[in-house]
């Protein structure tokens, strides 16, 4: 039988504060923009970032895209998403803070540590890819605004839809700035993005062996 984890004093008084702001931001929302006429919206911003959906889509990208001036870009956002995932179910099983009171156990394919709440890692996955098209690999300023409106609606939809605590949210983009600056650091150059492709589908690579 696992034991009860005790928290420090210091700590428990300010997730309390934390728990108490979140159902005060909740419940004040819920007075102008009730969550049941939202809740498709939120549900479907809550898709947009879904761990596995990005994977999937970025490989589905990589696939069909097929253009070595895109590797670079595509494979180090790749491995951001990868850094995202293993980081943010570690210090979900580190800290194992629950979710907020209200939440439905309705998510989209929950592994593990995904039951907790600290830190969102939709909200750390949707400002990742809004700082790694803005400082990394920068758009234009149309599509990083949307990036920006987007990564922003995830993290409100997130505390709306009591799936986490304002300071998980808070967590969360910051630990996406962190994974920006760790990509950052261990920047892949263009050759080695075109090795590490070659493993997806070497026929498709000039000079490869079913290359034609």
């Amino acid at each position: 039988m696992a034991l009860k984890r005790n928290v420090p004093p210091p700590v428990k008084s300010i997730l309390d504060i934390d728990s108490k702001l979140t159902s005060v931001i909740c419940n004040s929302v819920s007075r102008f923009l009730p969550v049941r006429s939202f809740t498709t919206y939120y549900k479907g911003l809550e898709y947009s970032c879904h761990g596995i959906v990005w994977i999937a889509c970025w490989l589905t990208f990589i696939w069909f895209a097929w253009s070595k001036s895109l590797f670079q870009m595509q494979v180090n956002l790749l491995i951001g998403l990868f850094i995202d995932i293993f980081a943010v179910a570690t210090i979900k099983a580190f800290v194992r803070r629950r979710r907020p009171v209200g939440n439905k156990n309705d998510q989209w394919v929950t592994i593990g540590p995904d039951v907790y709440s600290f830190p969102s890692g939709h909200v750390s996955r949707a400002f990742y890819i809004l700082f790694y098209f803005y400082k990394l690999y920068p758009l234009n300023e149309f599509m990083v605004l949307f990036l920006c409106v987007w990564a922003v609606a995830v993290a409100f939809s997130r505390i709306l839809l009591r799936r986490h605590h304002l300071l998980d949210v808070i967590a969360g983009g910051v630990l996406g700035y962190f994974i920006t600056f760790v990509v950052s650091v261990i920047w892949i150059d263009q050759s080695t993005a075109e090795y590490l492709v070659s493993y997806v589908s070497d026929d498709k690579l000039e000079g490869g062996e079913y290359h034609v």
